[in-house]
């Protein structure tokens, strides 16, 4: 009979990947700088995205109603396409994905200014493959972006994780971002904002992406 008071090893399963690399300080630190601005600048510009927020109760100013590709409207927006589809490539590689021969292109991408008290609820991104955001302008105690573990629609009666539990065992994982912080994921992992609680509004870029021949 083997001896019961021999340990076994836990062997992690079903992994959920979430990608992060830091823009500034690289050759694209400039691109960051113009994209906020650009930012910001429709933010003033956009009269019926800022209806749109009013309306909806959106705690400041999104783009994603109003303006279909920003791209269109700033060049910024268009450069900063083909490095969101270089970092995706570089997250599915790294994430063993198996793309079927397709390339992962932005197929949406919007603004987000979010007001000191403001917060997103838990969401997820439809009709997409890879979703992410990009930070322009984080100010101190800004919100964060809360990941939530999948599965916890399916616990029923699991135990609470530890305090100090690793990361990847945790229900919510935050990510405290700063200016520059690219962050991607696959589009079906829930997320939210937690309040600002800064003196002024934090400044992002949201995107999917989807696969293309």
């Amino acid at each position: 009979m083997k001896d019961i008071s021999a340990s076994g090893s836990l062997m992690p399963a079903f992994a959920t990947d979430i990608y992060k690399t830091e823009l500034a300080g690289t050759s694209a630190d400039s691109l960051v700088t113009r994209l906020d601005t650009g930012c910001r600048r429709m933010a003033v510009d956009d009269r019926e995205g800022q209806q749109w927020s009013k309306r909806n109760g959106y705690p400041g100013y999104t783009s994603y109603p109003s303006v279909p590709d920003p791209a269109d409207v700033d060049d910024a927006f268009a450069e900063l396409k083909p490095v969101l589809a270089y970092q995706a490539a570089l997250f599915a590689a790294q994430a063993q994905l198996d793309l079927g021969g397709k390339k992962l292109r932005v197929t949406r991408l919007w603004i987000n200014l979010l007001e000191p008290n403001g917060a997103q609820p838990s969401h997820i991104h439809t009709h997409s493959v890879l979703s992410g955001t990009l930070y322009t302008s984080v100010p101190e105690n800004s919100g964060k972006l809360r990941f939530e573990d999948p599965r916890l629609g399916m616990m029923m009666h699991a135990p609470a994780r530890l305090p100090d539990a690793r990361l990847y065992r945790q229900t919510f994982i935050p990510v405290i971002p700063q200016r520059g912080t690219l962050l991607l994921w696959e589009s079906w992992l829930r997320q939210e904002i937690t309040t600002n609680l800064a003196t002024g509004p934090s400044v992002s870029l949201s995107f999917n992406l989807n696969l293309e021949n």
